[in-house]
């Protein structure tokens, strides 16, 4: 994993959040008592092996670089590992981040600096445990120039996130982004396929993209809308469908975007027997010990 570069973002405003977003980035919310939001995806990276992280904050984000100096910062950096926080340096340009991929545009040249093979983008708000080596060992496999992480959702759900139809093989045929009518899963026609908006990319393809979308007067610099849509039909983009690694069956992953879905979220935690096992020892959660 050492030529794998992880980037999370962490950028979004969080207004369907407030008033909890009122002071702080969305990502350092707390979760479950002891926990911010930003500890799922962090302590996935950890656990899988991946220990080169850049975050990419925007707004509010005093208190994310906080919780990252607090709690994340005990990886021996002489080894090449850390967490850093990047905050928008507009180097290239004098906007604020425009879409999730000009925030990765922006940051290309202390992407360059560490001289990854391959990228793995991450969003900084949703509550999951999932082993990203096995997504991107299945991404190398097939020699993918992007491999994309989904699940199947309801319909209704579906017009939140980007929808993609696959064929047999796992290629995705057909991607959009929050359609206003989701296109049903074969065979399953009260469900959709959904991007998690967890991408693995080939390092150099992906730098080659973000530039020529920076050029674009009409893009919306953004992930879900542009860049994917604009490979499908010529480059090799695969999905990923998202397994609970012990019973082969879709796992537990939550968007705590509103406070309906943040209040849900944190009330699976105390079911009879929820499906996020926050006791697990195999793939622990880290979070701040005040001492």
């Amino acid at each position: 994993m050492r030529t794998v570069l992880t980037l999370i973002l962490a950028g979004g405003k969080g207004t369907r959040l407030e008033p909890l977003t009122l002071e702080r980035a969305k990502p350092a919310v707390p979760f479950g008592g002891c926990y911010r939001i930003i500890d799922f995806p962090l302590s996935n990276c950890i656990n899988s092996g991946l220990r080169q992280i850049l975050l990419l904050p925007q707004y509010k984000s005093a208190s994310l670089d906080r919780h990252i100096h607090r709690t994340w910062s005990f990886l021996p950096s002489d080894l090449g590992e850390f967490v850093e926080v990047l905050p928008p340096q507009q180097r290239i340009s004098e906007h604020w981040y425009r879409g999730t991929a000009d925030a990765v545009y922006q940051n290309i040249y202390s992407i360059e600096q560490n001289r990854p093979e391959h990228l793995l983008i991450l969003a900084g708000d949703h509550i999951y445990k999932m082993d990203y080596s096995k997504l991107i060992e299945d991404h190398l496999a097939h020699d993918a120039d992007c491999t994309i992480g989904c699940l199947p959702v309801s319909l209704e759900e579906g017009r939140q996130f980007g929808v993609m139809g696959i064929d047999d093989n796992h290629w995705i045929r057909r991607f959009e982004e929050k359609p206003g009518e989701p296109f049903p899963m074969p065979g399953n026609p009260q469900q959709c396929l959904a991007s998690m908006g967890i991408y693995v990319f080939k390092a150099q393809f992906l730098m080659e993209q973000l530039c020529r979308d920076a050029l674009l007067q009409n893009s919306a610099h953004d992930f879900g809308k542009d860049i994917i849509p604009g490979i499908i039909n010529s480059r090799k983009v695969r999905a990923y469908p998202f397994q609970d690694r012990n019973t082969g069956k879709t796992a537990y992953w939550r968007d705590v975007g509103t406070i309906d879905a943040y209040f849900e979220a944190n009330m699976d935690l105390i079911s009879v027997e929820p499906q996020l096992n926050m006791y697990d020892e195999t793939w622990p959660i880290r979070a701040h010990q005040p001492q």
